[in-house]
């Protein structure tokens, strides 16, 4: 407890006021940004927000750089996806030779399709954080990359994913039965939903015992392992949430933009996910928010320069590294004295 409680107490900003300012600021620019920017840009950016809030949990408070993020991100998409075209469910078992049990169910409605991608993400995230958190530092990095590849290679190769084409024409379909989400207005509020939701409960988790017990062990695991606290288990716990997040983001995105391919599962898209996090200001609960819209925007207004456009985002990432240690988010808190 006294190792947690130092970092909370190094951690108090100086203006209690900054973080609902700010989380105010926020909820005020996605109610009047769809006025001048084009909805669908603005749930793309949504949903890597959000995917970047989801690995900076990891990252940030827990001190676990993941390079294999798109696993969760990617398949939590391709289920979602599934579940709103097809429904139907197969599943591989052994018994003398491989064979399928197969579920059949209608296309479900897109809040059960996000749930399903979300459960999805969230065991995946189990079962790879079971085996990665038995590592530490790059060690830890190299299984979750190796993982996410060994996923992405499967995705290549399985039915229901279509291989290089994806899983295109998705239907968004109503949600609860009631809300047209062919409608963008509809779409993106319920994706700025999704977004608020989830933002508020990465934020609650940060600040709860359990998030002070998170960064102890990112302080000095040695020291919060002295003072009895399983260590493992609340890396597990941590890894689970972000994967979780990350399938949240994923499973919406795919809903969105009605498709699922192997770019949200390949490692670039790790890669790019730790660009938005750094860009943004890493263990600071807005950084991945304003990083995810910065990469967002710049990949977005770039793109009439082609394969030019990983040169820039490669020298804004150095720029960043060498110029603004703590992230665009961490430098104006730190000139500001406030917690953002």
């Amino acid at each position: 407890m006294v190792a947690a409680a130092h970092v909370g107490v190094s951690a108090t900003p100086t203006r209690a006021w900054s973080e609902p300012v700010a989380f105010a600021a926020m909820v005020l620019l996605l109610a009047v940004l769809p006025a001048f920017v084009y909805p669908v840009f603005l749930m793309k950016a949504l949903c890597f927000a959000l995917f970047a809030c989801a690995f900076n949990l990891l990252i940030g408070y827990v001190g676990l750089l993941s390079f294999g993020h798109a696993l969760f991100f990617g398949w939590a998409g391709y289920v979602s996806a599934h579940l709103a075209k097809v429904g139907q469910l197969s599943f591989p078992f052994w018994a003398g030779g491989w064979q399928w049990i197969v579920i059949p169910l209608p296309p479900l409605p897109p809040e059960l399709a996000i749930l399903g991608g979300t459960a999805t993400a969230a065991l995946l995230g189990l079962i790879v954080g079971s085996i990665a958190i038995r590592r530490q530092g790059i060690y830890f990095a190299m299984i979750t990359l190796a993982l996410a590849q060994m996923m992405f290679f499967f995705a290549v190769q399985a039915p229901f994913t279509h291989g290089e084409d994806g899983i295109q024409a998705v239907p968004r379909g109503r949600l609860f039965g009631l809300v047209d989400l062919s409608n963008q207005t509809n779409m993106y509020i319920t994706v700025a939903v999704i977004f608020l939701a989830s933002f508020l409960m990465i934020y609650r988790i940060i600040n709860s015992p359990f998030g002070e017990v998170l960064k102890a062990i990112r302080e000095n695991e040695p020291r919060a392992i002295s003072l009895g606290y399983r260590t493992e288990r609340y890396k597990l716990m941590a890894f689970v949430l972000s994967a979780t997040f990350a399938g949240v983001a994923g499973a919406t995105k795919s809903i969105v933009f009605q498709l699922a391919s192997l770019t949200d599962v390949d490692w670039p898209m790790s890669g790019e996910v730790i660009l938005m996090t750094l860009v943004g200001g890493l263990g600071t609960i807005f950084g991945p928010v304003v990083g995810g819209f910065f990469v967002v925007t710049m990949e977005n207004y770039l793109t009439s320069i082609g394969q030019w456009v990983f040169v820039v985002q490669g020298s804004i990432f150095v720029f960043c590294v060498l110029l603004f240690r703590r992230g665009i988010v961490g430098e104006l808190a730190r000139h500001l004295r406030v917690r953002l």
